[in-house]
């Protein structure tokens, strides 16, 4: 007797996803987006380097990936600090705690990135400087824009800190109070390493958005990679060769940053497929 239409499998239909991937055609799983983006990336790499109008905005805007390298990795670093402490706040069982890191959060989330960078550089950091024995003109461009981009991305992040603590089960507190262990000391050597894990993805995409917004650093008048760009085509009315170049920079930059990262999260998730 011939099967009937209920009793024809399609073999792709009940396999898990990871294996029906191999059933389809080689054509369909080449990462066709990789060659498309390495063929951009070459082209403008030639011109970056092999084309002469291009090159002498290369070497114009060279001297910005320091600025705008180390930028990034202190303005980080910083609100890295302000997002867990932020983070910790949202979760706190103290009301006054929770509620300020709550008031920030909204308040960071409420206002685009622009207006706030603009806001931190010349009204919060003129107001905080007298506080630690400083004046308006002892701080530089490069450390108002730090501050601006750390107190941005605090608040993003806190966020993600605290998404990242309450997906670790409420049972692992409970298990750590059961060994007499404190809340603070529960939440340092039982939550915060197993939310750190979780995080890394979002937390890896806000160091690689911040590496891509210091570029509104430039309306601050700081010579990273775009402010140099700017003052080249103003001296030299080359804007698709700047702009190229520009661009070439940022994605290699970006690219690179993303293949570390994604290294370094696999290096931290290794025991769970099982290697040691």
């Amino acid at each position: 007797m011939g099967a009937t239409q209920h009793e024809v499998w399609n073999i792709s239909e009940i396999l898990p996803p990871e294996e029906r991937d191999d059933l389809d055609p080689w054509w369909d799983r080449f990462p066709w987006w990789a060659v498309m983006l390495g063929a951009v990336i070459v082209l403008f790499g030639y011109y970056t380097f092999f084309v002469e109008s291009y090159n002498n905005a290369w070497r114009f805007i060279k001297p910005g990936i320091k600025v705008t390298v180390v930028v990034t990795l202190w303005a980080f670093l910083f609100s890295m600090i302000i997002g867990l402490i932020a983070g910790f706040g949202r979760v706190s069982r103290n009301p006054l705690l929770r509620n300020l890191s709550r008031t920030y959060v909204e308040f960071i989330r409420g206002v685009p990135t622009l207006p706030l960078l603009f806001f931190i550089a010349f009204v919060i950091v003129p107001t905080v400087a007298p506080w630690f024995g400083l004046t308006n003109k002892n701080i530089s461009k490069e450390w108002r824009g730090i501050a601006g981009l750390a107190l941005v991305y605090g608040g993003y992040i806190a966020e993600v800190i605290r998404g990242g603590i309450q997906s670790v089960e409420h049972g692992q507190m409970e298990a750590g109070r059961s060994l007499g262990l404190s809340y603070g000391s529960t939440m340092r050597s039982v939550i915060l390493p197993q939310a750190i894990r979780n995080v890394l993805p979002p937390l890896a995409n806000d160091f690689i958005a911040m590496l891509k917004d210091s570029s509104l650093l430039s309306l601050l008048a700081i010579n990273e990679i775009t402010q140099l760009s700017k003052l080249y085509v103003n001296v030299s009315f080359q804007p698709r060769e700047t702009y190229v170049v520009l661009t070439f920079t940022y994605i290699v930059m970006v690219l690179a940053l993303s293949l570390v990262l994604h290294r370094f999260e696999r290096w931290m998730s290794r025991d769970r497929a099982g290697a040691r």
